[in-house]
């Protein structure tokens, strides 16, 4: 475990060189220093297996970053603790730091530091059993380190894409695919100074010559991988590197020096794992028998008082001794008994426990089975509800009848309405299946909630309901937070409010309750003049598919997902849903949530709702966009909403057309679909930014269960458009697009 972080804290050097001289900065500044200690005691910390305050340094550091706002080192210590949460087997808190070091470096186009972890996260994969995530991790590394012709990183990229290839198979093909690049990872280490992968280097060549029987050279790199350790202390590859050596005997029939060997291996394990074993037993030894002793002389006393008693103390003692072996027996007795009671007691007990392990597997596969049959169906179901909006926005478009705008209005309204239940059973089966993270970014909380409200305004105008807004003064300008899940929170509860409040008000509310350092707590409240709830029905509002009433249900619509998911979010925020309703009179929703502030409050005034200015489609006239979608239907709806605009179209059936076209034609934008018979849009996009990085290029699909919206961003997406879509939004998305394009060029 220790060299793992060894190797991670020799890659730590490694990348802040290379940042400072990207930089162009001679020495590093004070607090740099400062950071750049802290990490080198934990790795001190590291290596004495002192895990506990080597987590404390990092801590200390990563705070320093904060206070600072030095994203780089924050994301470095991010990826750092990442890697000591994975060494102590909490794996989701390993992950959820390496996302947000690449989330940050990523933001911050931090080149060295994402290229640092992405063959950290590249490690995480290969020990979790996934190669295909791991080696496409290595691929964005050695990308990056091919570019800045860094031989080492290269070598220990080799390395590793060796390890992954003789991991998945054992097969006489694989090791020699594995020991190509072991070969080659040599010729790049061939000068370098980290002792630590030169060692796992001849370690897995002699694995490789071991697996194809060729133990002569086998036992040469495990040797030299044995004289590096001892060298240089690295206390777990001399436990492996003796192991292997003991295997490379035994093949060879030297049988006596295989033991040697393997007691070596064990003598080492039994002193890094077991450092305290022999002082905690002499002690316990000394202890016990310290007593043994004093209780023999206890005994020895009383015997020779015994002795010098009269008769008849002797013969009463004599009774008391046969009176208490008859009840010492009586009591062996009962205590057989009991035993083969609890015996039994026991065996019903595992039978019930094999029972109850069998019923919670069946559940399991059950919500599995559950959640992935919700996923293929709500994807389903966007393919043709694409086609209804699609071709329902370009009818209202064609100037109809009166009675026939009605009726596509209704239609519309229709498909806009299963839309969104579409998109909450998603949601709600995402965080069901435990597949959504709470991220950490700094942002501005009161354009956040101000941008919501201006969203929902014309649904609340068309109800004739006024929308109030109050926002602390005293709350910090900059919190640290994930902005979606709290857009998410509001728009479903101020969506609530809005369907069940008709020429009403409704009051948003957000005030500081306490601040202790850095944390903020704050308390958020939306209150309305609404309908209001019954007492009956307040216990199971927060239910999936539950609302109000049957009559309810008939005035307003609504799927009953909404609070469900409003609830769910919060737990994972660590937060609860708190609700003060009577029927007639309105409703209280309000929780409680924790931030970190960056900066103090400025003193602002009440806040009112920010005005955005309206979208004009004119800058996509005469612009050219590859349409690139496999679904004819799609095809043609796409296409016409875009002409409308004068956009210049041109359509690609699948991927390998998409990049014929893009490498032989000029275009503004390019719209891809993912799923695609061929190579996929994923795929394509890849073999795109080999020839061209700048293009805008927005995944425009349907999102399912197991789509991870990161690994889009990763493989060069701009941005993601889930289908079927609200054309305000499909517009807006390609302007912004199309205009930063324009201004780049």
């Amino acid at each position: 475990m220790r060299n793992i972080l060894f190797s991670a804290f020799v890659l730590f050097n490694i990348y802040t060189a290379q940042a400072f001289q990207e930089k162009g900065v001679a020495e590093p500044s004070d607090i740099d220093k400062q950071l750049r200690q802290l990490l080198s005691n934990a790795e001190i910390s590291i290596n004495v297996l002192n895990f506990e305050k080597a987590h404390e340094q990092l801590d200390v550091a990563l705070n320093l970053a904060k206070q600072i706002g030095n994203q780089k080192y924050i994301a470095l210590s991010s990826s750092i603790l990442s890697q000591l949460y994975y060494i102590r087997h909490d794996y989701p808190k390993a992950i959820t730091e390496m996302e947000r070091a690449i989330a940050i470096q990523r933001e911050l186009d931090d080149q060295p530091g994402l290229a640092y972890s992405y063959l950290t996260y590249a490690k995480l994969f290969h020990s979790a059993e996934s190669p295909e995530r791991a080696i496409k991790y290595l691929n964005l590394a050695q990308d990056y380190y091919e570019k800045q012709n860094d031989t080492e990183l290269l070598g220990i990229v080799s390395l590793n894409r060796a390890m992954i290839t003789m991991g998945i198979s054992n097969s006489e093909e694989n090791i020699n695919r594995a020991l190509t690049y072991l070969n080659k990872s040599q010729e790049y280490l061939k000068d370098t100074d980290n002792k630590y992968e030169l060692s796992r280097l001849y370690y897995y060549l002699a694995r490789a010559y071991l697996s194809l029987n060729r133990t002569n050279e086998a036992e040469t790199e495990a040797l030299n991988a044995i004289k590096i350790s001892y060298q240089y202390s690295l206390g777990g590859m001399i436990m492996y590197s003796n192991r292997l050596l003991s295997q490379i005997k035994e093949a060879q029939k030297e049988y006596s020096k295989s033991l040697d060997y393997l007691k070596i291996s064990n003598r080492v394990r039994d002193s890094i794992f077991n450092m305290s074993k022999e002082a905690l037993a002499v002690e316990a030894n000394t202890r016990y028998g310290v007593d043994a002793m004093r209780n023999n002389l206890q005994d020895l006393t009383e015997r020779n008082a015994a002795q010098e008693r009269s008769l008849k103390v002797n013969k009463l003692t004599t009774i008391l001794s046969v009176a208490l072996i008859t009840i010492l027996s009586l009591l062996t007795l009962s205590l057989y008994k009991n035993n083969n009671l609890r015996a039994r007691a026991n065996d019903l007990l595992q039978k019930k426990n094999d029972e109850l392990t069998l019923a919670k597997e069946n559940a399991e596969k059950a919500s599995l089975a559950k959640a992935q049959f919700l996923s293929t169906i709500t994807h389903e179901l966007r393919t043709p509800l694409y086609a209804v909006t699609g071709l329902t926005h370009l009818l209202l478009e064609e100037s109809p009848t009166d009675n026939q705008k009605e009726h596509l209005n209704s239609l519309k309204f229709s498909g806009e309405y299963l839309l969104s239940l579409i998109n909450n059973i998603l949601d709600l089966n995402k965080l069901e299946a435990k597949k959504v993270e709470v991220l950490d970014t700094s942002f501005d909380l009161e354009k956040r909630i101000s941008d919501v409200l201006v969203a929902l305004k014309n649904s609340a105008d068309d109800k004739k309901t006024k929308l109030h807004y109050y926002f602390d003064p005293d709350i910090p300008k900059k919190l640290k937070g994930d902005p979606l899940k709290i857009s998410q929170i509001l728009i479903n509860l101020v969506g609530n409010s809005i369907k069940f409040t008709e020429e009403g008000d409704i009051w948003i509310n957000v005030k500081r309750v306490n601040q202790v350092g850095q944390s903020v707590f704050l308390h958020f409240e939306i209150k309305d003049t609404g309908e209001g709830i019954t007492k009956e029905k307040q216990s199971s509002i927060f239910e999936n598919f539950t609302q109000g009433s049957i009559q309810i249900n008939r005035k307003f619509g609504g799927t009953g997902l909404g609070l469900s998911i409003v609830k769910n979010l919060l737990n994972l925020m660590n937060s609860e849903i708190y609700l003060d309703s009577e029927f007639g009179k309105g409703s209280t929703f309000s929780f409680d949530l924790k931030f970190e502030a960056f900066e103090q409050a400025e003193g602002v005034a009440v806040s009112k709702l920010s005005k955005i200015a309206p979208l004009t489609n004119d800058i996509m006239h005469n612009k050219k966009i590859l349409i690139v979608e496999d679904n004819k239907i799609n095809q043609m709806i796409t296409r016409k909403i875009l002409e409308k605009h004068k956009v210049i179209c041109d359509v690609a059936d699948n991927g390998t057309i998409a990049v014929e076209k893009a490498s032989n034609n000029y275009f503004d934008l390019i719209l891809m679909d993912i799923h695609m018979p061929g190579i996929s849009g994923i795929e394509a996009t890849i073999l795109i930014r080999e020839f061209d990085e700048k293009i805008p290029i927005v995944a425009l699909t349907a999102v399912t269960l197991d789509e991870n919206l990161d690994e889009f961003y990763l493989n060069g997406f701009t941005d993601i458009i889930p289908k079927p879509y609200k054309t305000e939004e499909f517009f807006n998305k390609i302007n912004f697009h199309l205009s930063k394009r324009s201004v780049t060029v």
